[in-house]
């Protein structure tokens, strides 16, 4: 029997690749200013997330597997985020009312309070370090490519979705 036959590695081009390392390369310098910025909130880039996906909900209140997709994070590591916003007083746990099983957080009113001071200064870190550095034919490629990439990597996801 004759072995099955490897394809060839497609290895990156020259532009390819140096497309893919300022990718790289600049997502997580964002990362480390929108973190930067967001630090006299006394929150993290993660948490900031969590708690503007969970003010936007109705209610103010999710449960921690929605919260987990929201935010493309596993549900343990929301749920050790939910712990620390917690401890801080800005969210609580509740019990889902529509099974019993299921747990849910919701934003305390200190949480609101602290997601409405932090997130005009988020916005303008998005957009001095981001959105404002971009024409609008860049911002919508990105959106564009960006939009594909998620596409083919969420089963059941298309490109043309709008992502809340």
């Amino acid at each position: 029997m004759a072995a099955e036959e490897v394809p060839a590695t497609r290895w990156l081009t020259d532009d390819e690749q140096q497309a893919w390392r300022a990718y790289l390369r600049a997502h997580r310098e964002l990362q480390v200013a929108l973190d930067d910025d967001l630090a006299e909130f006394g929150m993290s880039l993660p948490e900031y997330e969590l708690l503007s996906m969970l003010s936007e909900q109705e209610g103010g209140r999710a449960r921690m597997s929605v919260l987990a997709d929201l935010v493309v994070q596993s549900r343990s590591r929301v749920t050790h985020t939910a712990k620390r916003l917690e401890d801080r007083g800005w969210v609580r746990r509740e019990r889902t009312p529509e099974d019993g099983r299921g747990v849910a957080i919701a934003l305390t009113p200190a949480g609101r309070r602290t997601i409405e001071a932090a997130a005009p200064v988020h916005v303008a870190s998005v957009r001095r370090n981001f959105i404002d550095l971009l024409t609008l034919e860049q911002v919508q490629c990105l959106h564009d490519a960006f939009a594909e990439v998620r596409a083919h990597l969420v089963p059941g996801a298309r490109a043309d979705d709008v992502i809340v």
